[in-house]
């Protein structure tokens, strides 16, 4: 159990002992409004274990914590407003029928968990569009890098300029991938490879061939990457 997890509980603890004071100590009768409204104000502390752990356990990323934000404050407004309902009825218990709480409370709980539920889908769906974005930009990220890395390794000035101006070719290029690209984006990664082999034979011919056939189908590639965005 870790540091945060303890202070949760402590804290759930603290709550449950304050609202179990004010429930007991004063002097009303101890009917069954009172009792479905201490029992209602419990489960409201209790579940937000559930509620926390969802939000927040296995999160690593801040902005993984900061999605989880919306789903706890959804708890932790229900828990709210249930205890101050539970202690409002504890006092009036004597003239507020029971239907009426149980309908006011049954509502108000469904409610929340529909918010939960809402909350916690939607938090899934953007976390899986953050992770297939950076899978989108992934293939020109690693390009780039091993295009410019290549820059230092040869020394030939012609070369050098050539592989450069690819540098900033690929520098220049939309990252974003999508499923009509993989199978250009398949041959720049193997048209890269065959370069970088080339210069560490230090191949100056066909390093020069290379750049040039490489900038020929980036220059495509980010043709249909237009072409896509606008349709």
């Amino acid at each position: 159990m870790t540091k945060n997890s303890k202070r949760v509980f402590v804290i759930l603890a603290a709550i449950i002992i304050v609202f179990s004071a004010i429930a007991f100590v004063l002097p009303l009768p101890k009917n069954n409004v009172f009792w479905v409204s201490y029992l209602f104000g419990i489960i409201s502390i209790v579940v937000q274990i559930y509620v926390l752990k969802t939000a927040f356990s296995g999160t690593i990323s801040v902005k993984s914590k900061f999605y989880g934000f919306p789903i706890a404050k959804i708890g932790i407004i229900y828990m709210i407003i249930q205890l101050l309902f539970s202690i409002i009825a504890i006092v009036l218990s004597q003239y507020i029928p029971m239907w009426v709480v149980i309908i006011v409370f049954v509502f108000m709980f469904c409610a929340a968990l529909i918010g939960f539920i809402v909350t916690d889908a939607a938090r899934d769906e953007i976390e899986q569009q953050d992770e297939k974005h950076v899978t989108n930009i992934k293939c020109i990220q690693e390009l780039r890098s091993k295009v410019h890395s290549l820059i230092l390794q040869i020394e030939n000035a012609e070369a050098k300029k050539i592989l450069s101006e690819l540098s900033d070719a690929f520098n220049y290029s939309d990252p974003v991938s999508n499923s009509s690209l993989v199978e250009i984006e398949s041959e720049l990664k193997v048209m890269v490879d065959e370069l970088q082999q080339c210069v560490i034979d230090s191949d100056i011919e066909n390093t020069k061939r290379m750049c040039k056939k490489i900038s020929i189908t980036l220059t495509e590639r980010n043709r249909l990457c237009k072409l896509n965005k606008a349709h």
